[in-house]
């Protein structure tokens, strides 16, 4: 990982920061048996032998990765694009079908803490490879579901075993990825998540129009073992990990100090938010293009996820969007485009729909793909569980953007789910508009704080 800390983030540019500059909460130096990265190159004569674009092995892991991200999402989300067909299947509302997204991505948002401090002890590599070995073979019995609440029982395990994916990728890229290629390694490892999530959903969406949700839901989990044997064989052994310890008082003193530093509860809550839209947004969309005056068949309906393909390259992007605006400044603009999106969504004509779903999708994973970088290159140590928090709100917000835009949706048609859009995109905004602020006034303190030591140091004896 980076050299810089948190600390020496009020020496930059602040176009390059995302939020505060470190304040006195920031995390100390590493206690001894703490989880811990090197963040010094490790190779003999001070070479970085870290993984770079064009380097050995940055393909491959970069591959190994987007397979990860392709397997999770595809998994986690295989049921939302058939909760219409879910609800006539087994009688249930809008909301109670709802759940069976809610509780895959409740289930990863409860468990990804643990599952990261499992990653510290054990492999970033080892925890993903049984993360995902667990998740597919749950995949494979959901077909099998009598009734709603066993699907919703084998939902929650399925999310609870992919929780070890998400945080663990992170920090992996964040140790063997040098910094200057970490927004765009992780930009690659999120668009397999929307490669994942679009797959899955037209996949889905056309099984199920012939042979039921049931097929189709049995047919990704099948996708699933095949990105989960190639990842496995294609991801390089980690040459930059340092075992931690497992101790809870090590481990809760960490997740302390990640929750006292400001710059990483801003980026968590930036997370959150975002998927706040999103999670509401691809929950009901498909029950809005069911219902008249569109009527859309299964497939059709299915076919609209292709969207995703947007994110794919709005998240490899990110890094290039860093690069001309700044990091608050590509936050700026994926809110904007998402908060436009949600409004186009409004209009009554598929098209515009449509358009509304490419700019919500893009400012999405844009947002995403920023801020979990930013994380990873906040955090000094215990990368891991700063990766765990961070996904672990991104989930919450999820399973509060299905349920709450699910709710929305039944008393206030699409329009009660655009609100609750907007209004996390208000908190998107705000949130950065703060860090904003409080870099600004770090760096007038800065200089005042220079001006005085100068002052001091010209001053007679």
């Amino acid at each position: 990982m980076s050299p810089a800390s948190t600390k020496a983030s009020t020496t930059v540019d602040a176009r390059t920061s995302v939020t505060s500059p470190a304040s006195p909460s920031s995390p100390p130096p590493s206690p001894p048996g703490a989880p811990d990265a090197p963040d010094v190159p490790s190779a003999p004569g001070g070479a970085d032998s870290r993984m770079s674009p064009g380097g050995p092995g940055f393909r491959r892991m970069s591959f190994a990765l987007f397979l990860a991200g392709v397997a999770t999402f595809a998994l986690l989300y295989s049921t939302q694009a058939l909760l219409p067909l879910i609800s006539g299947d087994l009688g249930v509302s809008a909301g109670d079908a709802s759940w069976t997204v809610a509780a895959a991505t409740g289930g990863l948002a409860v468990f990804v803490l643990p599952m990261s401090a499992l990653s510290e002890r054990y492999g970033r590599r080892t925890v993903m490879t049984a993360s995902l070995a667990l998740a597919v073979t749950v995949g494979l019995l959901v077909p099998f579901a009598p009734s709603l609440g066993a699907l919703v029982a084998l939902r929650a395990l399925q999310g609870a075993a992919l929780a070890g994916v998400p945080a663990s990728a992170t920090a992996y890229l964040a140790e063997e990825v040098r910094p200057r290629a970490l927004v765009t390694a992780i930009g690659l490892f999120v668009a397999g998540n929307s490669v994942g999530g679009m797959s899955g959903r037209v996949i889905t969406g056309w099984v199920a129009q012939e042979w039921g949700w049931r097929v189709a839901v049995g047919v990704i989990g099948v996708l699933a073992v095949a990105c989960a044997v190639a990842f496995r064989l294609l991801l390089p052994a980690p040459k930059h990990f340092r075992p931690g310890s497992l101790r809870p008082r090590v481990l809760l003193g960490t997740v302390r100090d990640h929750l006292a530093n400001p710059l990483l509860r801003r980026l968590y809550a930036i997370g959150a938010l975002f998927m706040t839209v999103f999670g509401g947004v691809y929950t009901v969309i498909g029950y809005r293009l069911a219902e008249a005056p569109f009527s859309l068949p299964q497939g059709i309906v299915g076919s609209i996820f292709l969207v995703y393909l947007v994110g794919t390259v709005a998240a490899s992007a990110s890094g290039r969007l860093v690069g001309r605006l700044g990091r608050r400044g590509a936050l700026y603009a994926a809110g904007g485009t998402t908060a436009a999106g949600l409004l186009l969504s409004l209009a009554g004509s598929l098209p515009l729909i449509l358009l509304g779903l490419v700019l919500i999708t893009g400012g999405f994973f844009a947002g995403h793909a920023v801020a979990s970088s930013a994380v990873g290159r906040t955090a000094t140590r215990g990368r891991a569980q700063a990766s765990a928090l961070y996904q672990s709100a991104y989930y919450v917000g999820s399973s509060v953007g299905s349920t709450v835009g699910a709710l929305a949706f039944h008393s206030g048609g699409w329009a009660g789910t655009v609100g609750v859009g907007l209004v996390a995109v208000a908190g998107v905004v705000t949130i950065t508009v703060l860090g904003t602020r409080a870099a600004r006034a770090a760096r007038v303190e800065q200089v005042e704080r220079a001006a005085r030591v100068e002052r001091r140091g010209l001053a007679p004896a």
